[in-house]
């Protein structure tokens, strides 16, 4: 009896599979972005970093992300956006939240992390999703501090790869800003 229990639970845990990871898990937020160049789902991580979560979502519930634009993309390393417009203007922000990167998360391949200046608690509404794992972005950092991760791509890995292939120049005083603008049409909370 207890050999056929394990089967079926097994059974059950093997066709979850992509289903359930695209779902989220214990309870997290799920958040949908779409892009010009594909969709995104990112499952984030309120319990390890509850004040980055926050911030974010409060961002996408004010629709703050709404044709803001990929304004920095290096290839090999990370796609960073949720600041600028398409003519490139930064847009107006809340307040700076605290650096949460001693919550245990590492800057791995798939990971959604704060942008933020040399002043650890200086991150607003800026993100950035790593490409490949970035051992170097986790605390501690030279400066003892690190880049908050918050949540995980769950879904959409094919769109960030497309989005950290697109050819980029200077523009506007920035470097590596997509030559064609990788537009962030929304942010929606999913779950």
């Amino acid at each position: 009896m207890l050999k056929k229990v394990l089967t079926a639970l097994a059974i059950g845990i093997l066709a979850c599979g992509t289903a359930c990871a695209a779902s989220g898990t214990a309870g997290n937020p799920v958040v949908q972005v779409d892009t010009s160049l594909g969709k995104i789902t990112i499952e984030l991580y309120p319990d390890k970093a509850p004040v980055s979560v926050g911030n974010f979502l409060q961002y996408a519930k004010n629709g703050f992300y709404s044709g803001t634009v990929f304004h920095r993309v290096i290839p090999g390393f990370m796609i960073q956006g949720g600041g600028f417009t398409e003519k490139m203007q930064q847009k107006a922000t809340r307040a700076p939240v605290r650096n949460e990167a001693a919550n245990g998360l590492k800057n791995q391949r798939g990971t959604i992390a704060l942008a933020r200046t040399a002043n650890p608690d200086s991150a607003t509404s800026q993100f950035f999703i790593n490409l490949v794992d970035n051992p170097n972005l986790d605390r501690p950092m030279p400066d003892g501090f690190g880049y908050a991760v918050f949540g995980r791509v769950i879904k959409g890995m094919d769109t960030v790869d497309r989005i950290g292939s697109v050819r980029t120049a200077f523009r506007n005083g920035l470097q590596d800003v997509p030559q064609t603008p990788v537009i962030i049409k929304s942010v929606n909370i999913s779950k």
